[in-house]
């Protein structure tokens, strides 16, 4: 613009601004404002926090991630910021339901009744299967959680849809959580958790069981909201030509992000490992 107003003329170039020429001049001295170099500022943290949530974080969780560095910023601004600079988070798609149940087997009577609210760590667990796909074929998930933090404690990986699956992944919970007694055990009912072996696991362990109602989703709805956050943050927009390749990624993503950096809404956007270091300094 410079170049051509000293062609052109200064006080012509003003006149077609409508501006004087005296502040024609003061604006080509003036530098970009504090609210543009606080933009610029602003979407630096912006942009690192959003990498470091692995392209997950809406302007929700990024607002509570920058004032926990002591920054104030408005929702608006966020998502303004957001969109200029193409951070757009993963987006939303449908979960399939994974187990079928055994119509032969006797399923327990759903102790759990929706109630997904916990007071304690180990008063309930909720577990369930999933799977993803694979060049080399399906790789089943089985999962054990914690409803008091919401935590993984129990993740067991394989090629084929097996007791063993649920079996390994309690075992791990049992293990990590210390061996507790009285916990209430949610699933559905499919047939690797109504197996004569689990259901042995369950009454030498003292576990009181409970099964979702038959084709009803929303009884273990807690387990299906973690397996869809996890498809659509970790393995959805991947193809994995091994499943050993897709094992790595869903152990990095649980143990590493979801565990213990990754906000969640139900904890007050704190994460389920800081969300129990909270009980234990209380």
């Amino acid at each position: 613009m410079k170049s051509y107003a000293k062609d052109f003329g200064i006080t012509e170039m003003a006149s077609i601004f409508g501006v004087t020429a005296s502040g024609y001049y003061s604006y080509c001295r003036r530098g970009p404002s504090k609210y543009v170099e606080e933009d610029k500022r602003l979407l630096g943290l912006i942009r690192s926090i959003f990498a470091e949530s692995r392209n997950t974080y809406g302007r929700v969780r990024m607002r509570k991630a920058l004032q926990d560095m002591g920054e104030t910023c408005s929702q608006r601004r966020i998502s303004r910021l957001m969109k200029s600079a193409g951070l757009i988070p993963k987006a939303a798609r449908r979960f399939k339901v994974t187990t079928k149940a055994n119509s032969d087997a006797v399923a327990a009577p759903n102790q759990l009744a929706q109630d997904f609210a916990a007071k304690k760590p180990n008063e309930k667990w909720v577990s369930d299967l999933t799977y993803i796909r694979t060049t080399a074929g399906w790789l089943y998930v089985a999962v054990v959680m914690d409803l008091y933090s919401r935590k993984i404690i129990g993740l067991s990986m394989g090629k084929r849809i097996t007791k063993e699956l649920v079996i390994n992944a309690f075992l791990q919970a049992m293990l990590v959580r210390g061996y507790p007694a009285k916990v209430l055990y949610h699933s559905d009912r499919g047939s690797q958790y109504t197996s004569n072996d689990f259901q042995k696991l369950m009454k030498l362990y003292k576990i009181k069981v409970s099964m979702s109602g038959k084709g009803n989703c929303y009884d273990n709805a807690a387990m299906e909201s973690f397996f869809h956050t996890m498809k659509l943050e970790c393995t959805d927009d991947l193809n994995f030509e091994s499943r050993e390749e897709a094992i790595t990624t869903i152990f990095d993503y649980i143990e590493i992000f979801y565990n213990n950096y990754r906000m969640h809404s139900y904890l007050g956007y704190k994460s389920p490992s800081a969300f129990e270091k909270l009980l234990g300094s209380s």
